[in-house]
């Protein structure tokens, strides 16, 4: 029986569903969540419509919208094995309609979105924006890090020795093994993230999405979190996809950027979006460099 891998779009947690279910419950959060019919990512493409040589991913000319309504159209990317993609755009550019997408929670009215060099769904892994409700959760911060590992019991209600290991590496991995058995709720919001993103890393074999992985933050632990994101993409080879309004944090770590609007305004290698009119408008604005 075939077996559909998404991430819950309000924890982060990973999860497994049979395809004919769409409407149902996050296993770990309780939130509602509401599938939408027909296959939102491609896996394995082939002939012409197959991903090019390396890459891991590739939107062609997507347009995603909501009852109808376009909200950002004729996006076409590509992102290849290690980059560091930096999405930015202004507020209601479809930035986080665009991260949905991409996990396979929001089909696409039109154009495909597609992996290939061996991608599979369950290797993506995700850090969602945290809420009040998230940053309350009464769980446990093992609890919280098994979470990312849903996407690899199928449907067996219990986690196996193997994914127990593979959550406490996460969690060594993260520098939060002191914390294990802490209350989530009861830490830092930096000791948050970090667990977030030790959850994420369960999921992720090769790709991490992260959406404003450092809101709320203190520039102390903003800077720690985005080294420690640059550290998995360079030390460990993991593809980021990464949304975010710190444009300069983008010029400084990202290896491309993705500004989207209404249509898309650029995709390329950050270098070439720094020369062009909306990079030097975006980066003099927010007071970005490239350092």
């Amino acid at each position: 029986m075939k077996i559909v891998s998404i991430n819950c779009p309000n924890c982060g947690a990973a999860l497994q569903f049979k395809p004919d279910q769409k409407n149902t419950k996050c296993r770990f959060c309780g939130s509602q969540l509401y599938i939408e019919s027909g296959p939102a990512v491609t896996e394995e493409p082939t002939n012409e419509d197959a991903a090019p040589s390396g890459a891991q991913l590739r939107c062609s000319d997507v347009s995603l919208g909501y009852e109808g309504r376009t909200v950002t159209e004729h996006l076409s990317f590509e992102v290849n094995a290690g980059d560091y993609l930096c999405v930015v755009g202004e507020n209601g550019a479809g930035k986080s309609t665009l991260i949905k997408a991409l996990l396979g929670l929001k089909a696409p009215m039109s154009g495909s979105i597609t992996t290939g060099d061996g991608l599979k769904p369950n290797e993506i892994g995700y850090l969602p924006q945290q809420t009040v409700v998230q940053r309350d959760f009464p769980a446990s911060v093992k609890e919280i890090v098994l979470s990312g590992c849903l996407n690899k019991t199928g449907l067996k209600p219990f986690y196996g020795k193997e994914i127990k290991r593979l959550a406490k590496a996460q969690i060594d991995r993260m520098g939060i093994a002191h914390l294990e058995n802490r209350c989530y709720r009861e830490l830092s919001g930096g000791q948050q993230q970090r667990v977030l993103l030790a959850r994420a890393l369960c999921a992720a074999g090769k790709m991490l999405l992260l959406d404003e992985p450092v809101a709320g933050l203190d520039p102390k632990v903003t800077k720690e979190m985005y080294e420690l994101i640059a550290k998995l993409n360079k030390e460990d080879g993991i593809t980021i996809i990464m949304v975010s309004h710190d444009i300069a944090a983008a010029v400084k770590y990202a290896s491309h950027i993705l500004h989207v609007s209404h249509t898309p305004l650029f995709f390329g290698t950050k270098e070439d979006y720094l020369k062009t009119e909306i990079g030097r408008a975006f980066t003099d604005a927010a007071g970005g460099d490239e350092e």
